[in-house]
């Protein structure tokens, strides 16, 4: 609160001459200031999430694969500890923004995140969250032209964005990525997102976001799922594993493994991920085991997978997939 009353005094005053300098959007000037190096980094991100960037605190918790109760408390805890040490609440100088950037970073990537598959609710998508995601990165990118994980970020966005149109049907149904349109993909999206990548992998070690935007690309520039680069993509997943390992990588690397070498090859890793806490609760990894299941014809244990799957989608359209796929052979 006493952010926003801050940024709205700041309004009301009279406005001094631009420098170039100044933070030219108030949502990033308040992302900035709640990136404060007193919090933890999971504190900071989990707090500009609940307060600032509107989600609820179900919605922060699925972004750090936690329960709610234990973002609610996590929150608390951010709360209590900036009124504790009294952190001022104050726009960063220049200066101070590019070790604040990789919380400020985090957020917006989970806003989108959220736009792209939403926890809840009606629709797979929440469109109006992952453009403003996209506004965003693209004020960053303006702002800090020099930041190659800020191209990174914006190539990512924009690479996964520009399938949104194809990933439902007229009637909202969900529409995975092997019978997906892709006369329908948002082409010239494609092309900005792709020169980033080249920009966010160039003059340097490779970047979390950057190499996440490689793999998209990789995605977008293939005629079809068989025709895709796979084991370029199941290499680029073993360079993030080294960048920042984490379950949802080792699911993605494993479902890449699986259309690389074979379902039997990819469940044996997911098996290997089972007793990972943080996936328990995870839809998308129970719903990947029932698709290899499937595929192996191991169709009972498929059916048990996509009924955890269902227990724990958030969204009608995915309910509704994970119906489909247990009333059929």
């Amino acid at each position: 609160r006493l952010a926003v009353l801050q940024v709205e005094a700041e309004r009301a005053a009279p406005a001094p001459a631009a420098d170039g300098d100044e933070l030219p959007d108030e949502r990033l000037q308040l992302f900035f200031t709640c990136a404060h190096p007193a919090l933890s980094a999971e504190d900071r991100t989990a707090l500009t999430l609940r307060c600032l960037a509107g989600l609820t605190t179900p919605e922060v918790a699925r972004a750090f694969l936690v329960p709610s109760a234990t973002m609610g408390k996590r929150i608390v805890r951010a709360k209590n500890r900036i009124r504790t040490l009294r952190i001022p609440f104050r726009v960063p100088d220049t200066g101070e923004l590019p070790a604040r950037l990789p919380g400020v970073l985090q957020v917006v990537y989970s806003i989108f995140t959220e736009g792209y598959a939403a926890s809840s609710g009606p629709s797979l998508q929440r469109l109006d969250l992952a453009e403003e995601a996209i506004r965003l990165a693209r004020i960053l990118r303006r702002l800090l032209p020099g930041e190659r994980e800020v191209a990174g970020l914006l190539a990512l966005l924009l690479l996964v964005h520009a399938r949104r149109e194809a990933r439902t049907d007229p009637g909202g149904a969900l529409v995975l990525l092997d019978d997906q349109d892709r006369a329908r993909w948002d082409r010239a999206m494609i092309e900005e997102g792709a020169a980033l990548v080249v920009t966010a992998l160039s003059g340097g070690p490779p970047g979390w976001y950057g190499v996440q935007a490689a793999i998209a690309a990789l995605h977008d520039e293939a005629p079809d799922v068989a025709g895709t680069d796979w084991p370029q993509i199941v290499a680029l997943y073993d360079v993030l594993r080294g960048l920042s390992p984490s379950p949802v990588v080792e699911l993605n690397r494993a479902v890449a493994v699986a259309m690389r070498d074979g379902p039997a090859a990819g469940l044996s890793l997911l098996d290997e991920l089972a007793a990972e806490p943080r996936l328990r609760g995870y839809g998308p990894f129970s719903a990947a085991r029932g698709d290899l299941l499937s595929r192996l014809g191991r169709h009972t244990e498929a059916a048990e997978a996509y009924r955890e799957a269902l227990s724990l989608a958030g969204t009608e359209p995915e309910r509704a997939h994970l119906r489909a796929r247990l009333a059929g052979p």
